[in-house]
């Protein structure tokens, strides 16, 4: 009998592993699908949540920010203003030979940079964050690089590489798109490049 009792011991540990290799945890169920607007409402939970931790003043800049840029709701309606078509090819870039996303992708790796080292992205208006990326930080780091493509203006605002200042909308603390307005230099057209 003492000779089966390594043996069975060993029969059943193998039994007991392989019963844990092979169980799938619940822990790796597919989420639940959600519908747009249960995202929306998420979304809008965790914005109230994140500006409810902020001061009033960066939260009054970040609401006058919105208020400037926003679409109409309605563009159909006869209040909008109306958009003119440019005739003709796309605008040329104009201050750099870089393709426009690699410039989009080193802005996003810029205030990424900025949030690792200091917790959280800039904030403000565009003149404000490229301040901030720019030295004005309690470190007085450069995070900006004119060699990357990263051009200002004499307002000193970040600009895409058509000559349109960026539109920073900040997410979260830590979440931020940055808005192109793309060849036909008009925000919220089809041709917009997003990062964030």
């Amino acid at each position: 009998m003492k000779k089966w009792l390594p043996a069975l011991l060993l029969v059943c540990g193998l039994a007991v592993v392989t019963w844990f290799y092979h169980r799938t945890p619940p822990s790796f169920a597919p989420p639940p699908e959600t519908t747009n607007s249960e995202q929306t409402a998420a979304q809008s939970a965790a914005i109230s949540n994140a500006l409810a931790r902020q001061d009033t003043n960066t939260v009054a800049v970040i609401q006058s920010n919105f208020a400037r840029v926003r679409p109409p709701d309605n563009p159909d309606s006869a209040t909008a203003p109306a958009v003119i078509a440019r005739a003709g090819p796309p605008s040329p870039l104009e201050f750099t030979n870089f393709n426009a996303q690699i410039v989009l992708e080193r802005m996003r790796a810029a205030v990424r940079q900025y949030g690792d080292m200091f917790g959280g992205n800039p904030v403000g208006n565009n003149a404000e964050i490229t301040a901030a990326l720019k030295g004005n930080n309690p470190r007085h780091i450069n995070f900006l690089n004119a060699d990357f493509g990263m051009r200002l203006n004499d307002q000193g605002e970040l600009l895409d590489p058509w000559g349109t200042p960026y539109f920073f909308h900040q997410l979260s603390g830590t979440d931020m798109e940055i808005h192109s307005a793309g060849p036909d230099k008009m925000m919220w057209t089809d041709d917009d490049l997003v990062v964030h």
